[in-house]
This record gives C-alpha cells, structure tokens and sequence, in this order.
C-alpha cells in the first residue's frame, strides 16, 4: 500500500476514535512501571505505557509489543479478558501509537514475559507509519534529517547518544574534582576571537549593534585569570562558518579550561588522566576498536615535536626555513601535493603541509608539541627556542582532539601578533584572528602564568563510539536544505 493511503487509512481509525468519544491526545499517563522494571514484576500488576512496536492480531486474542525508553514488553489482549467493545477497539490502534495498559505481568509457554492486559488507554494516535527498512533509505542524509525516527528505527544510534551524554558527565565530574570553577561566557561577541575561524554575523536590533556567534570562549576565560580566577572550564556551543565534513560541523560542543600558574607539560599530565580515565569509564577498558584499528589510551602517550612529525613525513626541516617564499620553493621542489594558490602567510601555509602530511599519519593518541609561533597568535614563545611556542595537540586517528598552550600574557607581543594577522588579512588570508583592544586592555592588568586547553567533544565522542562522520554523534547537525519531492 502507498504511504498516501497508509496515511488515510489512519486519518480515517482517528475520525473513527473521535467519533466514539476517545481522546487520542490524551495530556497525562499514569504509567507506573517502565518495561524493564515490569519484566521482573512477574505474577504483580503493573501500569506500563509506550509505543506500539507490534501488533499480531488471531482472532479473539492480540499480541503486541510495546516499547519505552527502557526497552519492550509484550502486551496480551483477549476478547475474554477486555469484552465487548475495549477488545473491538484495538482494530483502531496502529504500529507507532503510544498506549497505556493495565494488568498482571506473566510468562507464556514461549518462556515470553507479557503482561496479560485488563485494561488499556489509547495516549496518541500515529498518522505517519513508522519506515519498516530505515537503513535502506537512498539518502544517506535522510537519518540525520529525520532523527527522530532514526532513533526510533535503530536502537544503536540511541546507545551513541547516551555515551555522549555519560561523557560529557564524566568531564564535568573530573573538573570538578580537580577544583575548577565551570563557568559561562557569552555567545554573542562584539568582537569575534580566541580561535582562527571565520564568524557567523548577526545583529541587536536595539542596540544596533553588529555581534558575531562566537568562535571560542578562550579570551572570556582568560579574563577571568585576569579577574583572580584560577581554574575555569566551559563546555558550551561554537560557531564557525565553514565547510561540512565528517570532523567539521558549524556548530559544534567544545570545552576549554585554563589552569593558572602551569604550562602545556603539567596539561599533557591532566589529559592523560582525562582520557585514560573517560574511556575507562565508557568501555571499562583502556584499548577500543575504531574503524578497525585498535586505540590504546593506556598512559604515556606517545610524543612528538611539531618539526619532528612535519620533517619525517615530509623531508622538510622547518627549523631552517625563515620565510614563507623559502617554504614554498621546498613545497614545490618535493613535489608535494599541496594546494598553496588561497594560501596566505608562513603559518597558514606550514599549518596546511602539516595536515597533509603529518596528522593523518597519527593514529595512536600522540602529543604533537611545539608548534611554529606563526600559528598560534595566542601562545607564548618558548623559553630557550624563539622559532616555537609551548604548545600541543593530541591526536588520534588523524583527529585533532586537543589544542592546548601555554597562554601569551604580554600585552604588547599579544598586539604585536594580532597586527601580523591583520596584515595577513590584507594580502587576502580569510581565515584570521582580530585585534581585540578590550582584552589587551584586560592583560595590561596583569595575568599569571597560565595554560590553555580546549576540547572538540563531537570528535572525542565519535571516538569512543567509532562513529565516521561527528554527525553521527550530533543529534541534529547542519544539513544542506531539503531537496523539494
């Protein structure tokens, strides 16, 4: 039968409903038990209400299953038990509804736990009919458009959704036993900053005032080092108008934290705690499968120096490289397979042969440290090497998962960086980080030693569950817009 005709065969049970005086919208259930409680209340009465996942009509008995966010339970009618016309009204009920039933919870001959129902209450009536092969829908995007019937279809896809809601408990946890604040920064910013990133632009209509969706939280946290907070964290929502891949979303779950009077080596000692620590929570086991590799999060991680990965990959040692020129001779000389024609600057174009040649080589979780000070405008130069700052990146499977850094808090080299990137952006490099007057105003004041850390939660999240795409560790990504049917 044709969905337009499964559909009017529904609209036509619900005039059907009305008609014998029936609220199909019913506003409250009294449900007592969920499934999984009343499958062990065998010989005991129970109050269970959920969806219709089956129903199996012989004659004067009906079988159905119903199912909560607990799991199923089998349902028992009987033209004996209910009588007249409660029995008759189940031809009204379809797969999809919800249902309330009363009875006494038994075990059939099959060894099936069911509850034999003396009486039951019709809470919504479906007008759609449930896809009975979701996974063989020709658009792969059509899941993640229709997450609600997603979930409802593929019980797997709700298993990810609750990892990622035990991990972002775990993390909170964790802060918060190590003594951190968590705290709120807005999302709406008159200057965009923290990050390199190209902003979502609205505006306040009564203020008249142009504002950017954030980007990062990062300079709010620092001034609140400045302000005599010691160890804040934030797990919020950013926005980056950029591309859609399968690490890339353009709203996306990050947390930061920033841990005054450290550097980037006692942060590597924290996210090896973190991690070893999460995954152990998640799969009570420090070795995962993803995509048919095995992850060991066992502690130490492995390490490597920025220059280190970049040259072993690639030939080329950055340490006796000064300018972009040079570098883009050395690029071309190799005959690596970079496109360099939108790239603007030494860092950009360090930044773009590193991903090429260097990240997606990592598979292991791996400190990559000490990365070239022209990509990292926010960072303070090393002491004893003025070409790096402290700085790393965790990666694992060719993500990057972890960005930290010991945290530049001299006001003058932070204008000095940020003048650098706006000359960049005049010779036409979009992506680039602004000058922020307030917040170099806010380090005049002063800022302790402090490191930085943020965390892309989508991307740890698939991770663990051994997603691909982070979409599928979102529950409602960005999509391009429906196609018209």
């Amino acid at each position: 039968m044709a969905l337009q005709d499964l559909q009017k065969e529904r609209l036509k049970k619900l005039r059907n409903i009305q008609k014998l005086g029936v609220n199909p919208y019913v506003s409250k259930s009294q449900r007592k038990h969920t499934s999984a409680i009343a499958r062990k209340m065998i010989g005991k009465k129970v109050v269970v209400a959920g969806r219709i996942r089956s129903l199996r009509p012989h004659g004067k008995i009906t079988f159905a299953d119903l199912e909560d966010f607990s799991g199923k339970i089998q349902l028992f009618f009987s033209q004996e038990e209910l009588r007249g016309e409660k029995y008759e009204f189940l031809s009204n009920l379809d797969i999809g509804d919800f249902l309330e039933s009363f009875g006494e919870v038994f075990k059939t001959q099959a060894g099936e736990i069911t509850v034999r129902v003396s009486d039951y209450k019709l809470l919504t009536k479906s007008l759609r009919p449930l896809p009975s092969a979701w996974h063989g829908l020709e658009d792969v995007e059509e899941r993640y458009r229709q997450r609600h019937i997603d979930l409802i279809i593929n019980p797997d896809v709700k298993k990810v959704f609750e990892v990622r809601s035990k991990v972002i408990r775990f993390l909170r946890k964790f802060m918060e036993e190590k003594g951190f604040m968590e705290v709120e920064t807005p999302t709406l910013q008159p200057i965009y900053g923290g990050a390199t990133a190209r902003p979502f632009v609205t505006a306040h209509n009564a203020l008249g005032l142009k504002l950017f969706l954030r980007i990062s939280d990062e300079l709010y946290l620092k001034r609140l080092i400045v302000g005599g907070f010691e160890k804040v964290f934030e797990i919020c929502k950013d926005f980056r108008n950029e591309g859609i891949d399968r690490q890339h979303n353009p709203e996306f779950t990050m947390m930061e934290f920033y841990l005054a009077y450290a550097d980037y080596e006692d942060l590597m000692k924290l996210t090896e705690e973190m991690f070893s620590k999460a995954v152990k929570h998640i799969h009570n086991k420090l070795k995962i499968e993803f995509e048919g590799e095995k992850i060991d999060f066992t502690p130490p991680f492995g390490k490597i120096t920025f220059n280190q990965l970049v040259k072993i990959n690639s030939g080329i040692d950055l340490e006796k490289i000064n300018t972009e020129e040079e570098l883009r001779k050395v690029i071309s000389e190799k005959k690596l397979n970079l496109n360099m024609q939108d790239i603007v600057g030494y860092g950009p174009l360090v930044d773009e042969l590193y991903k090429r040649v260097g990240r997606i080589k990592v598979k292991q979780p791996t400190f990559v440290t000490d990365y070239p000070y022209q990509m990292r405008p926010l960072a303070k130069i090393k002491e004893g090497n003025p070409r790096v700052v402290g700085s790393f990146q965790l990666l694992c499977m060719g993500y990057e998962v972890v960005n930290a850094y010991n945290e530049l808090n001299d006001s003058q080299e932070q204008e000095i960086r940020w003048k650098e990137q706006l000359s960049l952006a005049k010779r036409g490099l979009i992506e680039h980080q602004v000058l922020d007057e307030d917040y170099i105003r806010a380090l005049e004041y002063g800022m302790p030693p402090t490191a930085g850390w943020g965390m892309g939660i989508d991307r740890f999240v698939s991770l663990l569950t051994n997603m691909h795409s982070i979409k599928d560790v979102i529950l409602f990504p960005t999509l391009r817009p429906e196609k018209k049917k």
